[in-house]
């Protein structure tokens, strides 16, 4: 990757890299947190803010969406303003919205304020890897990323292992509040010890427009598929919002394409077929797993009858397992490349979804779900330090914050997406089943129908690896420069 746009500036203090390595790793930990960790509190949130069981579903995209939308313009403007001041920024927008959402009132108040703990998120996650990608370099970059994915990754599963203790022994609004002492921690490290760096040669103008029509477009696509358990697909309530999101996304592609000065995705990035290939494969993965939490949480708690707690404890083998990949993919990563990692990672992911789809009303945890799940978080512990290094390998270091902001994009979009589909397809099943069978049974005919298809959508994530370049993940670890040879306040060299 090329570096002949950076320009570093040194703060008074000196910055270990294990330090650096922590303010970016506590900071992401945090952001895919507050995805996962709501889904165990969602039946007593919900119960305590009047929701219904799918409008608790906003509590999750609220967040997601306003993520997602902004996390591009995030990720731009990590290279043009810098990622120190970025960083900081972002940590105090999430920490701020972190507390609104802890002493919200109403189920309107918590959406509005998710949303906004969501562009937090947006504006500090692609700084995270934009630190990780412009601080380690050589044989340090996989094990930094391999760091980085494995703490990502288990967030999804301590959500729910933490969500539970928290909504169990306090409070569900204590899984906000959790957020605070972090946030606090990381912001003043990062003030103290990051040093600055940023794109020298970038305008700071930045594409809002663009941000506005891309989260406005999901929005409304979403929307109208999480409202098609009150409104047939053909109703006019439907393919309103439908043709209005589909308009808005268009509409966004027009704008980055011809008329934005300073697009929010400049398409040509896209010409890295690692960048691509990496993003569509996030777009899959993202979403199966993304579902697996929210599915997995409502099995335990309305199926199995376990109460928060207990729960979130079945949340911690799989939070193991997700570590446990991630180190081995990060070791392996030099020797073998990309390719191989997600092709195994996908496969396993495909058979464990397989496996968990055959839960039954009756099962219990340790014969019949602890396996599956531990695979299928052992598979994605596997899959994001590939995905993250194919993604950064074949652009200049200048744009990390664009092409770690695409990244988590992907994972997102797929992630909401997914959660819409799925949440969908399973409440369709489930009420056709209500009319023969239990409640229970009911359930689990929608929870299994889930897992297909979302076995379905991994195995397409395995076919596309077959696009990636057989030696990514390779060159990139021996054509980095390393982070010593990086001057203060002078231009890097190309390496």
């Amino acid at each position: 990757m090329s570096d002949s746009s950076l320009d570093v500036t040194a703060t008074n203090r000196p910055s270990p890299d294990w330090l650096i390595l922590s303010i970016a790793c506590i900071a992401q930990f945090m952001v895919v947190l507050d995805v996962s960790i709501v889904n165990v509190a969602l039946p007593r949130m919900g119960h305590d803010l009047h929701f219904t069981y799918n409008s608790a579903q906003w509590v999750v995209n609220a967040y997601v969406l306003t993520f997602a939308g902004f996390l591009l313009l995030g990720g731009r403007a990590s290279d043009f303003f810098g990622r120190r001041r970025v960083y900081i920024t972002g940590i105090i927008i999430f920490t701020l919205a972190s507390i609104g959402a802890g002493v919200a009132q109403t189920g309107s108040q918590m959406i509005a304020i998710r949303a906004v703990q969501g562009i937090g998120g947006a504006i500090l996650s692609p700084a995270t890897l934009t630190i990780i990608v412009t601080t380690f370099s050589g044989p340090r970059l996989p094990k930094a990323i391999g760091a980085w994915s494995a703490v990502a990754g288990a967030g999804g599963a301590v959500g729910g292992l933490l969500g539970g203790i928290l909504t169990g022994w306090a409070s569900w609004r204590w899984i906000f509040f959790i957020n605070v002492p972090f946030g606090i921690v990381a912001g003043t490290v990062a003030a103290m010890y990051l040093r600055e760096m940023r794109n020298r040669g970038a305008t700071t103008k930045l594409d809002v427009t663009g941000s506005v029509l891309v989260t406005g477009g999901l929005a409304s696509v979403i929307y109208a598929v999480v409202n098609t358990t009150t409104h047939a697909w053909t109703s006019s309530t439907t393919l309103g919002w439908l043709i209005l999101g589909l308009a808005l996304l268009a509409t966004f592609i027009f704008w980055e394409g011809k008329v934005a000065s300073h697009p929010l995705v400049p398409f040509k990035i896209f010409k890295s077929r690692p960048l691509t290939t990496a993003n569509l494969m996030m777009l899959l993965i993202g979403g199966a797993f993304f579902a697996m939490w929210y599915f997995l949480t409502y099995y335990f708690q309305l199926v199995l009858g376990y109460g928060p707690v207990k729960a979130g404890f079945a949340f911690f083998p799989m939070a193991l397992a997700i570590i446990i990949g991630a180190q081995i993919s990060s070791r392996l990563l030099s020797r073998t490349g990309v390719r191989p990692l997600l092709q195994i990672g996908a496969t396993l992911a495909t058979l464990g979804f397989l496996w968990i789809s055959l839960i039954k009303p009756a099962d219990s945890y340790a014969g019949h779900i602890l396996v599956p799940s531990f695979i299928c978080a052992f598979a994605m512990g596997l899959l994001f330090a590939p995905l993250a290094t194919a993604a950064t390998s074949g652009v200049d270091r200048a744009d990390a914050g664009l092409a770690s902001g695409l990244l988590n994009t992907a994972r997102q979009v797929g992630g909401s997406l997914s959660l819409a589909i799925l949440a969908t397809v399973a409440t369709d099943v489930t009420h056709r089943a209500l009319t023969t069978a239990s409640q229970a049974s009911a359930l689990t005919s929608g929870y299994q129908r889930a897992f297909q298809i979302s076995a379905v959508v991994t195995l397409v994530a395995l076919f596309v690896s077959f696009a990636l370049p057989r030696n990514t993940g390779r060159t990139v670890v021996a054509t980095t420069t390393p982070s010593s040879q990086i001057s203060p306040n002078i231009p890097v060299e190309p390496a």
